[in-house]
């Protein structure tokens, strides 16, 4: 081969060595280099249903006794590619070499086994990498088929634990001497269920029976349902909680006082089944408990309660500390048990829920006990309750990094610096400092299509109390199970979004309520934040597409205002100034044509949207915000979410009468405080999530109502309160601010790109299904937009209507990819435009323009929703 032919074809010759390369790295990483010979390594375990599939099928697959070798990387056996790297010499020589104590294992050793093994050229060097290859290796699964026969029985016998006693399991080989690989098929045969015929309860004690009929309606069994054991498990469950519930302590606490008796005499298909519930000794009948002493120990050592420490008490709770930095009334609140009510587990847990989450404690001991008399055996009707605390540090300093997205700000790295000094006034508050900064990329405002750097720097300060900062006693209205909290928040920050960038102030107070793991209330008072606009005279600078509708409507407006032109190009007249006489002037927009009449409308909107991208702005504004959460809760498979925020702003300004300002370009004179114009609004945002298991896979649906209602001082919503589309949360065919909405709106995009509204829609729908324990895949689509709740004037066509707004939603569609590295989630997802409502009709399917190779890229951590 001569260099000529090299120069003249060179892409030919990179295939042919890079395909040598990669097949050289294929046996490089042989899954079977480590497989003996006459042996088979075991690639995939398949499951074939003969008669039908049953909703519990897919655990059948973790009863069986081998399964193949994990796949990691790009859905390849990483960890066994890793153990194959290692010379084969080493398995044996590692294995010898981890028998001898860690104080023998030194060069030393390891030559003398080189020498052992016939490895006299490794004399000298370490078993460092090699070692590292078997600790984050696995060994190939060799095929063992007395294994198979045994997971094949015990697939059986779950299926029988499920209720379907005549269930039939049978396996086959499939080998492949050639590859050393082997695939073994399990089949499948359910045949018909067991059923209970009749169900009945058989419990000797009256209080019990009497407790278990109340809550009769809530058993998991039932006549007629397949006697499967998991569901009997359950509900054993349920009765030991709901006896706990009622004062009866330790109930079942070793398992053999609730049990299940089924009569198959007659019949192995419909089976009469009996809940039994009774003690062995009937010398030790039930009792209701009730809660007797409670202490509560604040020291340093555990050693040091009792005999170091002095004892105070309040309100049934006996303390004892080494000093008085906390006061009693502070741990009190969190002390949901109190002396003689009835013992209840929950309130045990909530109050080392609540002891935690005070963030002032460690919880070296937590007991409960029944109280010893005078003689031998326990009063079993009285429950002692005790904790020992121990204070955390005064202070503790957090330095960090995170990885962060958001609807603006796609990607971004933020580093921080958080102080909380603990106990600040004795009563265990929390005071929280920190400054952060984010920094990442966003679109750029002067072309959609790129993306440029932008920064947010923050300060915050935090006073968490735990307790509500209110001048009564409140504990009559709002229960402590509750565990009502209270923290006022001070805060400053300095952001660079969009070129303009803003300097806002916040502050507030804030009230917290959990009624249980599922439900809490947060209302939030005197939230107050003051949004200031930089560099205002730059807005042209930056936004570059408004600047070109601008000079397009200037230079069409001064051929026939010749006068004008000469005002402003001398200086005699601003742009602003320029821009209000255009949109007063009512013969020169009735002398354009169609043509320019839209341009005129896209005109009207830059004023508009300058106008709000510049506002400076106070919200004084009272919030609540209530939570329904069974994502992630056991009981809930099928989990439910809403979140329901309601904000009412401006109320309490609106009662200064002072003097208005001059008004936007556009926009009326609004009244003022400081200088600064108030917003007046009422705000709507409802998220209602359900997700459906299938199995293994995940149905996501997510329905998003936004509405806000300006009214008063305001005639539009402040940009900050406003809704937007687009982003990896969002509609993610369209990125954030690009192209879509509001509405149809015809109205130039360059336009359109920024325009806010007061009303969103959003649907979601994902089908998530996991690849393994790393990789899961999603198919999604997703549909929304976002439409002014008033008709305007100004053309833009935007404004809601019931018998339109369906099409007028823009739909994307797409497929993604989650990875699941420790407890971090990095998604992945590829989305294509279906339908774009603001297309000229005819053309707003974009089905036909379908481009595979060039969807919208969203990278986000976490799920969408």
């Amino acid at each position: 081969m001569s260099c000529k032919h090299y120069k003249n074809s060179p892409q030919k010759y990179y295939k042919i060595i890079s395909f040598a390369t990669f097949v050289g790295l294929l046996y490089a990483c042989s899954t079977t280099k480590k497989v003996p010979d006459g042996e088979y390594l075991l690639v995939k375990n398949n499951f074939e249903f003969e008669d039908k599939k049953a909703p519990f099928d897919s655990e059948l697959k973790g009863y069986v006794q081998q399964k193949p070798n994990k796949r990691q990387f790009l859905f390849m056996p990483l960890s066994l590619w890793l153990y194959n790297a290692a010379n084969p010499k080493y398995d044996t020589l590692l294995n010898e070499y981890m028998t001898y104590p860690n104080e023998l294992r030194d060069q030393k050793l390891r030559d003398s086994l080189f020498i052992k093994y016939n490895m006299k050229n490794s004399v000298g060097k370490s078993l460092f990498f090699d070692r590292l290859y078997h600790n984050w290796g696995s060994a190939p699964v060799i095929l063992d088929q007395t294994k198979t026969e045994k997971g094949a029985e015990s697939v059986e016998k779950r299926l029988t634990y499920r209720g379907y006693w005549d269930a039939k399991v049978k396996f086959k080989h499939e080998l492949d001497s050639a590859a050393k690989k082997a695939a073994v098929t399990y089949f499948i045969t359910h045949n018909d269920p067991t059923y209970i015929k009749d169900y009945y309860y058989n419990i000797t004690d009256p209080n019990i029976k009497s407790i278990y009929q109340q809550k009769l309606q809530e058993s998991l069994v039932r006549k007629g349902q397949i006697l499967d054991q998991t569901v009997l498990e359950k509900e054993v469950s349920r009765i030991n909680d709901l006896m706990r519930d009622y004062g009866y302590y330790r109930f079942n606490s070793l398992g053999d006082e609730v049990g299940f008796i089924a009569d198959s005499l007659k019949s192995t298909k419909n089976v009469p089944l009996t809940l039994e519930i009774h003690r062995d000794s009937l010398d030790n009948p039930y009792k209701r408990s009730t809660i007797g002493n409670i202490d509560v120990a604040i020291v340093d050592e555990i050693g040091d309660y009792p005999k170091n420490t002095r004892k105070d008490s309040l309100r049934g709770i006996r303390f004892h500390k080494t000093d008085n930095k906390y006061d009693s009334r502070a741990i009190w609140r969190a002390i949901i048990v109190g002396h003689k009510q009835v013992y209840d587990q929950k309130k045990l847990d909530l109050t080392k829920r609540n002891i935690l989450a005070m963030n002032n404690f460690s919880i070296l001991k937590s007991r409960d006990s029944l109280r010893h008399g005078g003689g031998t055996s326990p009063n079993d009707s009285i429950v002692d309750v005790s904790y020992v605390l121990k204070p955390l540090p005064k202070y503790e300093l957090k330095v960090g990094t995170d990885l962060n997205y958001s609807e603006l700000l796609n990607f971004g790295v933020s580093p921080s610096v958080d102080l909380t000094t603990r106990n600040v006034f004795g009563g265990a508050e929390n005071l929280s400092t920190s400054l952060s900064g984010t920094f990442g990329r966003i679109v750029d405002p002067k072309n959609i299509d790129s993306r440029i750097w932008a920064y947010e720097i923050s300060a915050q300060a935090s006073l968490n109390f735990p307790r509500l900062l209110l001048p009564f006693n409140y504990y009559k209205l709002l229960p402590k199970r509750y565990s009502p909290t209270s923290s006022i928040v001070l805060g400053a920050s300095v952001q660079n979004n969009i070129g303009l960038g803003r300097v806002n102030f916040n502050t507030g107070l804030n009230y917290l309520a959990t009624v249980n793991d599922k439900v809490s209330h947060r209302l939030t008072l005197f939230n107050t934040q003051l949004s200031l606009t930089k560099n205002k005279d730059a807005y042209y600078d930056y936004f570059v597409n408004d600047d070109a509708v601008r000079r397009e409507i200037f230079d069409d407006y001064f051929i026939t205002h010749p006068d004008i032109s000469q005002k402003f190009t001398s200086g005699l007249l601003s742009i602003d100034e320029v821009s209000r006489l255009i949109t007063v002037d009512l013969a020169y927009a009735q002398d354009l044509d169609q043509q320019g009449a839209d341009r005129l409308i896209a005109f009207v909107g830059t004023l508009v949207n300058k106008d709000r991208q510049t506002q400076d702005v106070l919200i004084s504004s009272m919030i609540y915000n209530f939570v329904y959460n069974e994502i992630g809760k056991k009981d809930y498979p099928n989990a439910f979410y809403f979140n329901g925020k309601v904000e009412l702003a401006g109320n309490i300004f609106s009662i200064f009468n002072q003097k208005r300002n001059d008004g936007g370009i556009i926009t009326s004179p609004e009244r003022t405080i400081f200088g600064i114009p108030y917003a007046q609004f009422v705000k709507f945002d409802f998220d209602v999530r359900k997700y459906f298991k299938f199995g293994n896979n995940t149905l996501a649906l997510r329905q998003f109502i936004g509405l806000g209602i300006p009214y008063g001082n305001s005639s539009n919503m402040p940009v900050i309160r406003s809704y937007f589309n687009g982003g990896p949360n969002d509609i993610r065919a369209w990125v954030a601010f690009g192209g879509l909405g509001p509405s149809d709106s015809q109205v130039d995009e360059r336009v359109r790109a920024y325009m806010t509204n007061n009303l969103k829609l959003t649907t979601n729908v994902e089908f998530r299904v996991p690849f393994n324990e790393m990789y899961e895949g999603a198919i999604f689509t997703d549909i929304g937009n976002t439409w002014s709740v008033k008709s305007t004037n100004d053309g833009t066509g935007d404004e809601f209507k019931f018998n339109k707004f369906l099409g007028q939603v823009g739909v994307g569609s797409g497929v993604g990819l989650r990875v699941n590295v420790a407890y971090i989630t990095l998604r992945l997802d590829l989305a294509y435009k279906m339908y774009d409502p603001n297309k000229p009709e005819g053309d707003r399917w974009r089905i036909k323009d379908f481009q595979p190779f060039k969807p919208t890229l969203n990278i986000a951590f976490g799920y969408p929703f």
